[in-house]
């Protein structure tokens, strides 16, 4: 009976994003627990060991999504619909959690919730992330109104696109974190000062969106400073909630919201705008994140956290001391 509930009551397609995120949360559960041998891999190495894994399985996640959708996983340049766009990212999470969870339970042997997925934090931290992007991207969009760079055309309300665009980036914002700040950042810090390791997991964050179209120098300078943005609460809390929530409004704002190209990629918005011409300023076709604006705002919000973190207190120690590595025998006595 509650089966056949279940067929007449929903559709097709949420029926099919039901059972991905069950098989999505098995996956979780499957790598939640600590190993007690500690790794004989430095932390440095694992970064490196991880990235041709990661580049593998989210790939093959990807072409697996694409082919379920019907689509050629070569056009690299078809324009995707949100509900297209939402299982291609649901896929791609997919992909994430079981590579990281897999390294992180036999390579690191320790928890996935290490990562900075404990509970604290969670509601306060997303939501003070949230609105932190909606107010950078919110300001650039009145900034650029202003000075004539964009024009505003009016509303376009679409309340199924509008909901799958945040689906699609609250699965973009938790894939992406969950590997360049749960994993990449979180064992650099292990292995070389904080700030250091921020950098370099920022300038690989840029670098994962070298292929996307319209890419530039502006815009890889400007995904540097994001990754910098969003990672920098990372060192302090060692939390994810932060992270997530700032990349999500930022991308969610930016795109379904104000109507800006995210990082090159055209979505649906509520707001309507067009270019008046293609500058530096606006960013062109690659969207806000090729803007010198952009640049502007990001430093300033930058030397905002640092500011706040550092009258906080210093960068949290929690976890972040080395991992010990083994010296021959790993085998508890």
């Amino acid at each position: 009976m509650l089966g056949e509930t279940f067929q007449k009551t929903f559709s097709p397609e949420v029926k099919f994003f039901l059972r991905s995120f069950h098989y999505l949360q098995i996956a979780c559960q499957s790598t939640m627990s600590k190993s007690k041998r500690p790794s004989s891999v430095a932390p440095w190495a694992r970064t490196l060991w991880i990235v041709p894994a990661f580049l593998f399985t989210v790939g093959l996640f990807s072409f697996i999504g694409s082919k379920v959708l019907g689509l050629n996983p070569a056009d690299l340049h078809f324009q995707k619909s949100p509900f297209q766009e939402a299982v291609d990212s649901l896929f791609n999470l997919m992909g994430m959690v079981i590579v990281v969870g897999l390294y992180r339970r036999y390579l690191d042997r320790e928890s996935f919730r290490s990562m900075g997925l404990y509970p604290k934090g969670f509601a306060r931290e997303s939501m003070a992330g949230i609105g932190l992007g909606a107010l950078l991207i919110g300001g650039g969009f009145t900034v650029l109104v202003v000075v004539n760079q964009i024009q505003w055309r009016g509303f376009n309300w679409d309340g199924q696109n509008l909901l799958l665009g945040l689906c699609t980036f609250v699965l973009v914002a938790c894939s992406e974190e969950l590997f360049l700040r749960g994993y990449i950042l979180n064992n650099l810090m292990k292995s070389m000062n904080p700030m250091v390791a921020l950098l370099v997991s920022s300038v690989f964050f840029s670098l994962l969106h070298i292929l996307n179209d319209n890419f530039s120098w502006l815009a890889f300078l400007n995904i540097l400073l994001a990754g910098i943005l969003i990672g920098q609460p990372y060192l302090y809390t060692k939390r994810l909630w932060l992270p997530i929530g700032l990349h999500l409004g930022w991308n969610f704002f930016q795109g379904p919201i104000f109507g800006f190209n995210v990082s090159g990629h055209v979505t649906s918005s509520l707001f309507t705008q067009s270019r008046t011409a293609d500058t530096i300023w606006n960013g062109g076709p690659f969207g806000f994140e090729a803007s010198v604006l952009s640049l502007v705002f990001q430093t300033m919000a930058i030397f905002g956290l640092w500011w706040y973190f550092r009258n906080k207190g210093k960068i949290s120690s929690e976890e972040i001391v080395p991992a010990p590595v083994c010296q021959g025998s790993c085998d508890q006595t």
